[in-house]
């Protein structure tokens, strides 16, 4: 049997007069090109000034193309982008030869990250006008990832006092110690290891000094109540529980199409539930499309009724299920209580009343109803089954009970619960393609708005797979996008 041999590498060879020639017309990264050089830098905040005055930086259009189609292939480390541009073909091409190191990479990023971060609401934009978005129905989502920062680092207030008076005890007597060095100055060998740990000294002391402010941000304890823990690393992050444990992360909220499962509109936020941002990530997309939808749909994580009433007030359609919406109720379920609106209580099973007593919060959101008569509830012959409490029943009710009334019973209609299935196959897709496709299961920036223009390239990394796909391949996806 004949084998196949390579070339002798020293053996002289024609190569493609042009670099051009190296890329097919097919391949992918002429997608990447094509997209950034339709990009609008204005909008992003970036200024394009051919004649600044200075010494010459790399055009921010490579620079953005580069992050882009590192982020897209899995390759989002610095160092990794500076190894490709030297070593794959389609990332010289893409670069035209350029070969930023490292440091310069990294620098782009931390700079530019507001500029980043628009790069989604423009690509949204650019949806829009191809026809492959139309924002009727947004689905609203979120998933977990760990931020940039161990879990070891996570402490409670009084250990970062503690620290904190020991760092500063410490830079006292280091800059005690400096001060004799100086008056003996002639008798002293070496003063490069003083001003060295000194240093690290102070570093310290700001990082458990940020650590500190964010507790006075967020409170000392957590709304169940817990004293909080802030990790010294990335104080913005916070403990979050995954499929993988828990440990220091963010909440990257997405808001995706239902046309064609396109984002448009990412965010990246420092809670550990959903419960507040049904209502602010709709409004993101909102504006990132540049119309309004009709209908928000979301799983019962974002069931906060105040948060629907943001939205429903507004014209929209919301599709929530309640946290114990398809549950079995009990024959002593709050359901079994009848409300009496013009006489503001219930009536229980037995047709005993029960009565306005309380607020139950500052807010005055939640009105706690409670029998006329505790002996009522004593003598009853359910009392143990309904309440164990000598006080009688108790029912929680809130001051917008009707609307989440309302919300249960659409999601129990056929095209309510049709709009609802599609949700999985809309907004669940790009977490997988994010976290198994682009290899990311961990932030590389700290701090929220590092993380949130990580959480942008992401996005814009699957929207342009996506319209790739939709749009017939790169030649299609290139066609179309010079035609805008």
């Amino acid at each position: 049997m004949a084998y196949r041999y390579g070339i002798d590498r020293n053996q002289l060879m024609m190569l493609p007069p042009v670099l051009d020639q190296y890329v097919t017309h097919d391949h992918p990264v002429r997608a990447y090109d094509a997209f950034v050089e339709a990009l609008n830098f204005r909008e992003l905040g970036i200024s394009l000034d051919e004649r600044k005055v200075g010494n010459s930086q790399y055009d921010p259009r490579s620079m953005l193309k580069l992050l882009l189609y590192g982020y897209s292939y899995g390759v989002r480390s610095s160092r990794k982008l500076e190894r490709e541009v030297h070593n794959n073909l389609s990332f010289i091409w893409l670069m035209r030869q350029l070969k930023p190191d490292h440091k310069t990479i990294a620098e782009f990023r931390r700079k530019n990250k507001g500029a980043i971060k628009k790069a989604l609401g423009l690509c949204a934009r650019v949806c829009v006008k191809l026809d492959l978005v139309e924002g009727n129905v947004l689905f609203v989502d979120s998933t977990k990832l760990r931020a940039s920062a161990g879990k070891g680092n996570l402490h409670k207030k009084k250990w970062y006092e503690k620290q904190l008076k020991d760092v500063e005890e410490k830079i006292e007597q280091l800059l005690s110690q400096c001060d004799e060095i100086d008056e003996r100055e002639s008798q002293c060998g070496s003063m490069v290891s003083m001003p060295k740990e000194l240093a690290q000294s102070r570093k310290l002391k700001e990082s458990i000094e940020e650590a500190l402010s964010e507790f006075s941000k967020r409170g000392d304890k957590t709304k169940e109540g817990k004293e909080r823990n802030v990790n010294r690393v990335d104080p913005e992050s916070v403990v979050v529980k995954s499929p993988q444990g828990t440990h220091s992360g963010y909440s990257m909220q997405t808001v995706v199409d239902d046309k064609n499962g396109l984002i448009v509109g990412t965010d990246v936020v420092n809670e550990a539930n959903d419960s507040h941002q049904l209502a602010v990530q709709i409004s993101g997309a909102e504006a990132n499309v540049g119309r309004k939808c009709e209908m928000a749909c979301a799983v019962a994580g974002y069931s906060d009724i105040v948060e629907i009433e943001k939205i429903e007030s507004d014209g929209k359609i919301t599709v929530v299920p309640s946290q114990s919406q398809g549950k079995e109720a009990g024959p002593f379920d709050k359901s079994a209580f009848t409300y009496n609106a013009d006489q503001d209580c219930y009536l229980c099973p037995e047709g005993q009343r029960l009565i306005f007593r309380r607020f139950q919060d500052k807010e005055k959101h939640l009105k706690d109803y409670r029998i006329e008569h505790p002996g009522l509830c004593r003598r009853c012959e359910h009392f143990g089954q309904c309440t164990k409490s000598r006080q009688g029943r108790t029912i929680t009710r809130h001051v917008l009970e009707e609307l989440r009334e309302t919300v249960s019973k659409r999601f129990e209609e056929p095209e309510i619960q049709q709009v609802y299935e599609r949700r999985k196959a809309r907004v669940e897709h790009p977490f997988g393609y994010v976290k198994k496709v682009l290899g990311c299961g961990q932030f590389l920036l700290r701090g929220q708005e590092g993380v949130r223009a990580e959480a942008s390239i992401l996005a814009t990394c699957f929207n342009l797979t996506r319209m790739v796909n939709l749009l017939g391949g790169v030649a299609g996806f290139i066609a179309a996008i010079q035609a805008i």
